[in-house]
């Protein structure tokens, strides 16, 4: 006999069993009712790019951890590691084929060789939205308006968003004579709620060669107060009034007419480690679980799409990290576990009543019952295991004297409550109203 093969995954991948999937496809069929509903539209790409593709906009960081070889043809290729560069590709090569403002959702997986933690795995799956051809405070608000109904139409209200501008960050740092170093500048300050306060000084002294460029560089990101205060000390900071300034005045006056400014916070700390983004960038956090990180972040990237175009194509987008997002609802309680979709369960009571069986169900499918037959006459303690398993509400019995009355007995599993020898149509509108 062969020896057999250990069944095994490899580090940082998963294998997601029922329970866990259903809430993942429950969460991610509403999220995509309000993409939907704001006007985005689905694209696909593939999994794996040319290698130039995705790491041409990239830094050495972001080169660790992309899944990277040579394929077959010999060709350098890559698995994506975010929606958001192949929809930068995706854009250029149909461009012709497309209309602008183009507004797009995508949920898929991507690939990341990082260290595997709570909530972060090396493939997981994220639910992006971008609309690129518009380069406005609009489209921009649309993102951050987003963020806030898909995560509130999934239960998670008690959120904050922090949003900040790169435009006027880098104005502040050409201001304090530190430009040519704002890429190492911005990631260092984007580590900050991981690494702390002391750890990135050091850095920024050792970019900056200056301790007073350095706490210069701290004041800015710690902000005044309110998202007004912020932005008042920001623009001063950086020079006086700009066009990026003025983007982010609007944006909050957009938020406030719409009743939404308390989800919202400017924080100048936020700048997002990749260097594609060129103005407005937010990250997402539970008020209850800060810790776990942001569960939906993003940004502008008015010349991402250039590296494959000569056309301009200015974008927006945001991205929902689903795994991180369950993961803290996870250790916040606040996830319900299903076994299935099934309303009720057609006990198998007598081998030879197995086409009644199948009758009612159909017929309890036309009235939108979910309802499944129990294929073999087992014992009814393991046929009741099952519907547990599955966490099935409803038992459906039919014995003899059922299918002599043409009647079914409805139980209901959780509360043993019996309505004894119904008709199928009185079952379903139990079942459906309860």
């Amino acid at each position: 006999m062969a020896e057999l093969i250990q069944p095994r995954v490899l580090k940082g991948f998963r294998d997601i069993l029922p329970a866990s999937e259903i809430v993942r496809t429950d969460l991610m069929e509403k999220i995509t009712g309000v993409y939907r509903s704001y006007g985005f539209v689905p694209i696909d790409t593939p999994v794996l790019e040319y290698s130039e593709i995705l790491l041409r906009k990239s830094n050495g960081e972001t080169e660790k951890q992309v899944f990277r070889f040579l394929d077959n043809g010999k060709r350098d290729v890559a698995l994506r590691f975010d929606l958001t560069v192949p929809f930068a590709r995706f854009t250029a090569e149909h461009e012709s084929e497309l209309y602008f403002p183009f507004k797009r959702y995508h949920i898929a997986k991507v690939w990341r060789g990082e260290k595997p933690q709570a909530g972060r795995y090396r493939e997981f799956v994220q639910c992006d939205i971008d609309t690129v051809g518009s380069d406005s405070a609009a489209s921009d608000f649309e993102i951050l308006s987003i963020m806030r109904s898909a995560l509130a139409e999934i239960g998670v209200k008690d959120i904050t968003i922090h949003v900040n501008h790169r435009g006027i960050f880098n104005r502040f740092l050409a201001k304090l004579g530190a430009a040519e170093k704002s890429e190492d500048i911005l990631r260092s300050v984007d580590k900050l709620a991981k690494v702390g306060e002391e750890e990135v000084k050091k850095e920024l002294i050792e970019y900056t060669s200056s301790e007073e460029k350095a706490a210069e560089i701290l004041k800015y990101i710690a902000g005044a107060g309110s998202f007004e205060e912020t932005l008042k000390m920001i623009t001063e900071m950086s020079g006086g009034e700009s066009e990026d300034s003025i983007r982010m005045k609007e944006i909050y006056e957009m938020m406030k007419a719409a009743g939404i400014e308390a989800t919202y916070v400017l924080d100048p700390s936020i700048t997002r480690g990749l260097d594609y983004y060129t103005g407005v960038v937010y990250e997402t956090f539970l008020n209850e679980l800060p810790s776990i990180g942001s569960v939906c972040s993003g940004g502008r990237y008015d010349n991402l799409a250039g590296l494959y175009t000569k056309t301009r194509l200015p974008g927006v987008g945001a991205s929902i990290g689903l795994d991180r997002l369950i993961a803290g609802l996870e250790q916040l309680g606040k996830i319900e576990a299903r076994g299935s979709y099934l309303d009720a369960e057609i006990f198998c009571m007598d081998k030879n009543l197995v086409v009644l069986y199948q009758k009612v169900a159909a017929q309890l499918r036309e009235k939108g019952v979910k309802v499944e037959v129990f294929p073999e006459a087992k014992k009814m303690n393991q046929q009741y295991a099952v519907t547990d398993a599955k966490k099935i509400k409803w038992g459906i019995l039919i014995g003899s004297n059922e299918a002599e009355k043409n009647a079914v007995t409805l139980k209901n599993l959780q509360t043993r409550e019996q309505f004894a020898e119904i008709s199928v149509e009185e079952a379903a509108k139990i079942i459906l109203k309860k």
